[in-house]
């Protein structure tokens, strides 16, 4: 589960929140917003219940700024192996923006390897528009180092953006999405449940292998109810066969 879809149960009630998602049979967490608890005390909460943190949403200015080293120190405390760049600065729509941010990924890349850690980079509808002829996102995939950057696709704002089938990236980019935002789409476009839209799971997660996938997450944006939302997730995934 990417805690994201829980925000507003955690704000009320972080450990409880945590107990009810394994609970329903989560066995990991992807950390978006603490709420005000430090990592370690969500560390305590998530080893209470047996949950695993696999990574954390930084922000942009942070990996690219001197707070890099704290974060970096603060994802090893949660027990992730991935530090994730969640979204971009609007500035920086542009190819040459775009080509300013893949140099900045390999820098922050090279200091996350050494930390033991890998930099990913999460992906929203505009990412993958096409501007001047190029594709934003191809940009990204093509001029970061595989070594050092990664990426959590977002299969529902892959699908939405238009230009790049998840199905299609796996194989034309192998290796490079060891996690996988799963979240599905509504008939007219808004977010829904895992399972219950119009998203073909089986047909992406055919060629997840060959796309180095290592970690799904559930996510939805606005849930009506967030805990129903994931149970309804887990129980679609967890029956699910491709």
């Amino acid at each position: 589960m990417h805690l994201y879809t829980m925000r507003t149960p955690l704000a009320a009630d972080f450990a409880g929140t945590l107990e009810q998602l394994a609970r329903i049979g989560y066995a990991t967490v992807g950390v978006s917003g603490r709420h005000g608890n430090s990592p370690a005390a969500i560390r305590q909460m998530l080893d209470r219940v047996r949950l695993k943190a696999v990574l954390e949403h930084v922000g942009y200015d942070i990996v690219t700024g001197p707070g890099l080293p704290q974060a970096l120190e603060d994802v090893h405390t949660l027990g992730g192996r991935w530090i994730v760049v969640p979204s971009l600065p609007g500035s920086l729509h542009s190819p040459a923006g775009y080509q300013e941010v893949a140099r900045q990924f390999n820098r922050a890349g090279l200091a996350a390897r050494e930390s033991g850690l890998k930099l990913l980079y999460h992906n929203h509808g505009g990412d993958h528009e096409v501007v001047d002829g190029v594709s934003l996102y191809d940009i990204l995939l093509d001029e970061t180092d595989p070594e050092l950057v990664g990426f959590e696709l977002d299969v529902y704002w892959a699908a939405k953006g238009g230009s790049s089938a998840p199905g299609e990236l796996f194989v034309r980019h192998p290796g490079r999405f060891p996690a996988l935002h799963v979240k599905d789409m509504a008939p007219n476009g808004d977010f829904a449940d895992v399972g219950s839209g119009v998203l073909d799971f089986p047909g992406m997660f055919g060629t997840a292998r060959q796309g180095g996938v290592r970690q799904w997450l559930v996510e939805h944006d606005a849930p009506a109810d967030p805990f129903a939302s994931a149970r309804a997730s887990y129980r679609y995934l967890s029956r699910l066969r491709y």
